[in-house]
């Protein structure tokens, strides 16, 4: 048993795994189950926070929880991807076949996210539908300048990174680098948006998630686009850190195919997001 545990140190594995499960594909790790951990800690923090606004438990108990499990879930992401597909990148083989099951994966993955965001869209238009706006409930003024500008930012950021996979294709890795190094920019200022339209709205307008039915679902499918454009933003912060490592060529550029289509799909969640909730909230008639 100590010679398997020192072989499998020989061959660079990470703890806390030391053999190769199952049969030798792949490695175990904690990083999934530490992003898991954040993840439940997201819906606990948010629980805990309409909790806090009856008084049964404190009322930062929720905000804490929520910021602290939402960067457990992004460095649990992270050490995940990192260690899937970084330290050994130059030791595997250029496997078409391999590639093919990453993006299938992948397509796989923004199928379930489709189902996700349908029922936060869903929840809008019903409560739409009905008398509006809802009885008791004022509206602040959605569509503004700082919609429009965050909008241009993240259709920005979808052009810049197409043409940054097209030049990592070519093998252009200076025009690569730059426009990818673009792309995670803009979605930090996006990000940045965001954030800035919720302090103007709970501190000027006192639109919060508490704020009627349309509260709700306004954070609700805000703040998950929110975090689908964060966790964006990792996976391209990781896609970049490899690409100054110089780990991408024009053979082998999988996970810049990934995180395109990925980040491809939470720009185009956005457009409906505003066409949906930001323009049909202004509408005056029912649908």
């Amino acid at each position: 048993m100590a010679t398997e545990t020192e072989d499998a140190h020989d061959e660079g594995h990470h703890l806390p795994a030391v053999e190769d499960w199952p049969r030798g594909f792949g490695e175990a790790s904690w990083w999934p189950f530490v992003t898991a951990l954040g993840a439940a800690g997201i819906y606990v923090g948010a629980a805990l926070f309409l909790m806090g606004t009856s008084g049964i438990v404190p009322t930062l108990a929720g905000p804490v929880i929520f910021v602290g499990s939402i960067g457990v879930f992004l460095v649990g992401l992270y050490g995940w991807l990192y260690h899937a597909f970084v330290t050994h990148f130059w030791e595997r083989g250029a496997d078409e076949h391999s590639a093919s099951k990453l993006r299938w994966g992948m397509i796989a993955f923004l199928i379930s996210e489709v189902a996700t965001f349908s029922a936060g869209f869903t929840y809008f238009i019903f409560i739409r539908a009905n008398a509006w706006p809802p009885e008791g409930a004022e509206l602040p003024p959605l569509l503004g300048s700082l919609v429009i500008i965050n909008t241009a930012l993240l259709l920005a950021s979808s052009v810049t990174l197409h043409f940054a996979h097209e030049a990592i294709r070519e093998d252009k890795r200076g025009r690569f680098l730059g426009l990818l190094g673009a792309t995670l920019l803009l979605g930090i200022v996006f990000i940045g948006g965001q954030v800035y339209e919720y302090y103007e709205f709970i501190a000027h307008e006192e639109f919060t998630l508490t704020s009627g039915v349309f509260g709700s679902a306004f954070y609700g499918l805000t703040g998950l686009h929110g975090l689908h454009v964060s966790m964006g933003a990792v996976l391209l912060g990781i896609v970049f850190a490899r690409a100054l490592m110089g780990q991408y060529s024009a053979e082998r550029h999988v996970s810049v195919t990934t995180a395109s289509m990925y980040w491809h799909f939470v720009d185009a969640v956005w457009i409906i997001l505003v066409a949906v909730l930001y323009v049909g909230a202004e509408l005056n008639a029912g649908i």
